[in-house]
Formats: C-alpha cells, sequence, structure tokens
C-alpha cells in the first residue's frame, strides 16, 4: 500500500526537498503541497500523514492540526520543526499530532517516521520526550487532582499500561514487560486510548504525565 503524504510548509525549497525524498521512496508519494495551515486543511483528505510545518503566515500548522485530527481521525500530523524541542510542539501534541521530527532529519530517519505514524504509532524520543514535559510543567500550575479524574476509568492494568506508554515502549516491550503476547498489548492500548478520548499514543504520553501518573525524572515502576 502506498502512503499519501501532504506536504505543509511556507517555503517552497522546503516543501521540494521532502517532496523529491518522499516520491523517490517506493511506499511512499505527495499527494498534495500547501503553504498555510488553511490549505492543509482543504487538501488533508486527500493524504495518510501530514509533514506539518507550526509557524506559517496565516493560519499557523497548530490551528491546522486540531481541525485535521479532529474530524479526520484516520490521518496522522506528523509535525516538523527547527528545533527538536519547540515551544510549540507540546501544544501540537495536544491538538493531536502524532509526533515530530526536527527539519534536518536523515532521510532514512525520515521514511521511517512516516511509516510509523502512518501505522498509528507516535514518533516521541524519550529524550526530547522528557524535556518537553519538563518544560511544560515549568509553566503555569496545573489542576493535578482535576486531570487525574479521568484515569478512574482505566482499569489498574491499563494504568499500567500507560505508565509504559510513556515510558516509550512499544507494543512488542510492554508485552515482553507484562508477559503478555503483543497483540494483547496492542488491545490494552488501544481500549486506553479509547477510554481516555486519546488520538493516539502520543497524546496518552501527555496524559500520563499531566495527570501526574508520570513525573519528569522519574522512571516508571510496573
Amino acid at each position: 500500500m502506498t502512503i499519501r503524504i501532504l506536504l505543509v510548509d511556507d517555503q517552497e525549497l522546503v516543501r521540494t526537498g521532502f517532496k523529491i525524498l518522499v516520491n523517490s521512496t517506493p511506499d511512499m508519494e505527495v499527494v498534495g503541497e500547501a503553504s498555510d495551515g488553511r490549505e492543509a486543511v482543504r487538501l488533508a483528505p486527500e493524504a495518510d500523514v501530514v509533514l506539518m510545518d507550526i509557524r506559517m503566515p496565516g493560519s499557523d500548522g497548530l490551528t491546522a492540526t486540531r481541525q485535521i485530527t479532529s474530524t479526520l481521525p484516520n490521518v496522522r500530523v506528523l509535525v516538523l520543526t527547527t528545533f527538536e524541542v519547540d515551544e510549540y510542539v507540546f501544544t501540537a501534541l495536544r491538538c493531536g499530532a502524532s509526533g515530530f521530527l526536527g527539519k534536518g532529519v536523515e532521510p532514512t530517519e525520515l521514511q521511517q517516521a512516516i511509516r510509523l505514524v502512518a501505522r498509528g504509532e507516535s514518533l516521541l524520543s524519550p529524550g526530547a520526550t522528557r524535556a518537553l514535559i519538563a518544560r511544560f510543567l515549568r509553566g503555569p500550575a496545573h489542576d493535578v487532582a482535576a486531570a487525574a479524574e479521568r484515569l478512574a476509568v482505566l482499569t489498574e492494568r491499563e494504568r499500567e499500561i500507560l505508565v509504559l506508554v510513556a515510558a516509550g515502549l512499544g507494543n512488542d516491550a510492554i508485552a515482553e514487560r507484562l508477559g503478555i503476547s503483543p497483540y494483547t498489548a496492542k488491545t490494552h492500548v488501544n481500549r486506553t486510548q479509547a477510554k481516555l478520548d486519546a488520538h493516539d499514543r502520543a497524546q496518552l504520553v501527555m496524559l500520563a504525565y499531566e495527570t501526574g501518573l508520570v513525573r519528569p525524572g522519574s522512571p516508571p515502576v510496573v
């Protein structure tokens, strides 16, 4: 199956570089290009994965990401940023983005990232995720108690799953840690997402930290 890609960046040179790379990959093709968020929303239904820049004139990538993920649940957004830990990345993930990459990413990394998010996984390097969360928690105070009420719908096993997802573990690693099959692990992750109304694993990571279930610098203990 060919993965359909929408490129969103206000710089034509950047779009051209990514377009050449994507179209040279056998299982991928560029089906559209957009220079702002409004155009991205219009073209998104034609794509499987959107490579989304954040800072653009007019309608920005954050607004576009929120609109796309809220109306097109099967379309994944992969944020492109100049810096790995960008001040807007946390907000982008909360808006439904499945992960982020630096614009200087190596070609093979970009190809792997596109395939990953196309399968419904999230792309969050543990180091970058910890830095993002730490920055977020240094900001204005959050009502952790109120946020934690969202976890009341989870079973004890689903809480364990959420902790391991927040640690960056994939389904196979979760299965090995808990002594269950990868299929069962995937089922638990999907149920946890559904109960918490999370778009994907990336949002599960955000919720795990926001609710205080996991804290920066504290390795998960399951």
